[in-house]
């Protein structure tokens, strides 16, 4: 039967792009600038050590992060890769949602970048707010600043649970005034040593790459100025392609003001710069030092929030598309898209205080930072070309240019952060692995459980299950009862199912009910369609969910079941007749069956390895009556085996 009803309870969310204007732009400066907008806190920092202060050496340096901004962000972001938008939804799960059905492998390198992306997210609370707090030395050298920087992460990961859209509204008018200080400060300080404009002549990046034998190395400390160009894309669903697109041309060149002035200051200052030394409270007037101060706290505590706010969002796609197990999502606020993951939260909290206490200092986190967020860009990279080669419309030359010039680039950059591993690097890639582990093993145990589902034809089970409804023999199981069903047809139902309604203490109901759910490339939709398989008795209902939406199937079901009353296609008063001369609706029961790996079972070892793994790992998960919103009070779980094929049987003679 074909589908009867073809309804959308809502054609798509509501966007949640912050519409382009003046009041976009500053917007778009709090959510998406955190990351790359704090890093002249520490970038120079790292690239100085008070032995090469001469004009070629900061000149160079300072030309290399120009031009790694001017390539990694503006060009390949800004300008190629925020086109690459999953209607209006950016990031590197949404580029992957985009492609998985036409290139199926690419899921390799979708959990590799979002496993890179996740570990090196970790330090950058650690070290932004430590880069910021550090300044409060050059007023008391003797104050604490662990402590400090230990009382803002409880602060930040606490309020975490209580929203953040009061706060969050004033993070635009902060980042405007971070940048223009940034601008300021730094023009300012050109003035002192104009010849530090030569830096935006590319020739001195060959200078410092082939005059300094550790400029190589040193190529690691200059990515720290594009760290935070992944989170463009992230955000670019919140914030819109024109609002980044524009508001960049602000904050890059506050950047670059900033920068050039800080080269400029320790050109000035040669014989008092040291490896101690940070420029970029060093630019600050005397009076400006702890409004400064305050100000980049504030500042790097936005950054912060970005990442977590990035994170939950991340993590709540990779739910969707199988690459993470189910886990407690609270949505804190009326905002859309606002979320809160208590499990992530508190992993994250406790991994920046291990970062804080192991590390210590910002200058030893510059030595671990970056290394991971390297590969994230690799991934980007390769997952963008894909998607330029799908797209007609692309000149050949530009899908060939794009992958030969920032591979050569991300690549270039790898290899010079390599030098990090042995100094903090490790920790990132450590957990890089255990993120990417989680998300592999998630991903193909879900395959391997596909690929031994078994499917019948529902017509060939119509009449018994039209006979079972009938049979007052049979004592009431319920009056409706529903199952979520994995097949993709209307046709198909799982032998599981069909078994639990049949052979498993046969259950006689009203009306079946049977609702699959389907995750769809579209971030945003929502709609359902109907298909009655038995007039009045069985019914199916497909959902089309996009992989940013909260399956809250309690809640769409019981939207459904209320648009068939109000079209009197469905009748759902009890049929017990005490109850129906009262007009008494008939009660739901959910039976969800949980197919598990036993021991009986022959799988091949990877298979058994995978499954294994994913025992453990699900112990994390909360359940799928919960991952779905339903009411666990009408909800039974039945586990079954994975599959009917077992080993050889043993051969047993009975002794007489």
């Amino acid at each position: 039967m074909k589908p009867s009803i073809l309804k959308q309870t809502a054609a798509k969310i509501e966007k949640s792009h912050v519409r382009f204007g003046f009041v976009g732009i500053i917007v778009t400066m709090g959510i998406v600038y955190g990351d790359i907008g704090t890093s002249p806190l520490y970038v120079m920092n790292a690239l100085i050590d008070g032995t090469h202060n001469t004009p070629d050496f900061i000149i160079g340096a300072i030309s290399c992060v120009i031009w790694t901004i001017t390539f990694q962000t503006t060009i390949k972001y800004v300008l190629i890769t925020l086109k690459a938008d999953n209607n209006g939804e950016g990031g590197i799960f949404s580029l992957y949602a985009l492609l998985r059905k036409k290139k199926k492998f690419v899921y390799t390198f979708a959990i590799i970048g979002g496993a890179t992306f996740l570990a090196n997210g970790v330090l950058t609370p650690s070290i932004t707010i430590t880069s910021a707090v550090e300044g409060l030395k050059l007023i008391n050298p003797q104050l604490p600043v662990i402590p400090i920087v230990l009382g803002i992460f409880v602060i930040l990961f606490v309020a975490q649970q209580f929203g953040t859209d009061k706060l969050g509204k004033s993070f635009g008018p902060l980042m405007l005034i971070w940048f223009s200080v940034l601008g300021i400060l730094g023009l300012v300080e050109i003035f002192s040593f104009p010849q530090i404009l030569k830096a935006f002549n590319p020739y001195y990046v060959y200078v410092f790459l082939s005059q300094f034998p550790e400029g190589f190395i040193l190529l690691g400390a200059v990515f720290l100025c594009t760290t935070g160009a992944e989170a463009l894309y992230s955000d670019l669903g919140h914030c819109g392609y024109k609002n980044i697109k524009i508001s960049w041309i602000f904050v890059k060149t506050t950047l670059i003001l900033n920068y050039l002035g800080q080269g400029a200051w320790v050109l000035t200052h040669a014989d008092i710069t040291t490896g101690d030394t940070n420029p970029f409270y060093s630019i600050m007037p005397q009076w400006f030092l702890l409004p400064g101060i305050i100000l980049a706290t504030f500042a790097s505590v936005i950054a912060s929030q970005a990442l977590l706010s990035g994170t939950f969002t991340l993590i709540s796609e990779a739910i969707q598309l199988n690459f993470w197990p189910k886990l407690k999502i609270n949505h804190p606020t009326q905002i859309k898209g606002q979320m809160y993951i208590p499990f992530i939260n508190w992993m994250l909290f406790f991994s920046c205080i291990f970062v804080e206490l192991y590390f210590v200092e910002s200058t030893k986190m510059e030595a671990a930072y970056g290394l991971a967020i390297t590969i994230t860009m690799i991934m980007t990279t390769i997952l963008v070309t894909y998607h330029l080669k799908l797209n007609k419309n692309r000149r050949p030359f530009i899908v060939f240019l794009f992958p030969v010039v920032f591979i050569t680039i991300e690549l270039t950059f790898l290899f010079a952060n390599m030098n990090k591993f042995l100094h903090g690097g490790w920790f990132t890639i450590v957990l890089a692995f255990i993120f990417g582990l989680i998300m592999y093993v998630w991903f193909r145990a879900r395959e391997i459980k596909k690929k031994y589902l078994q499917f019948f034809k529902f017509a060939n089970y119509s009449s018994a299950i039209s006979d079972l409804q009938k049979d007052e023999k049979v004592p009431c199981f319920t009056s409706n009862l529903v199952y979520l069903t994995k097949a993709d047809t209307t046709t198909d139902i799982e032998s599981k199912i069909i078994y639990s309604i049949l052979n498993k203490f046969p259950k006689r109901a009203d009306k079946y009910w049977f609702l699959h759910v389907n995750y769809t490339d579209e971030p945003s939709g929502m709609g359902y369609f109907v298909t009655k398989l038995i007039p009045d008795v069985v019914y199916r209902i497909d959902f089309n969910i996009g992989f940013r939406v909260s399956p809250k199937i309690n809640i769409f079901f019981r939207k459904v079941i209320e648009d068939l009353i109000n079209s009197k296609e469905v009748d759902i008063v009890s049929h017990f007749p005490s109850l129906k001369k009262h007009h008494i609706p008939g009660d739901f029961k959910f039976v969800l069956i949980d197919r598990i790996h036993t021991f009986d079972i022959d799988l091949k070892f990877s298979d058994r390895f995978i499954m294994s793994l994913h025992e453990v790992i699900n112990k994390i998960s909360i359940s799928e009556s919960n991952a779905f919103g339903l009411d666990t009070s009408v909800v039974i779980d039945e586990k079954v085996p994975l599959h009917n094929k077992r080993v050889a049987p043993v051969k047993l003679y009975r002794i007489k």
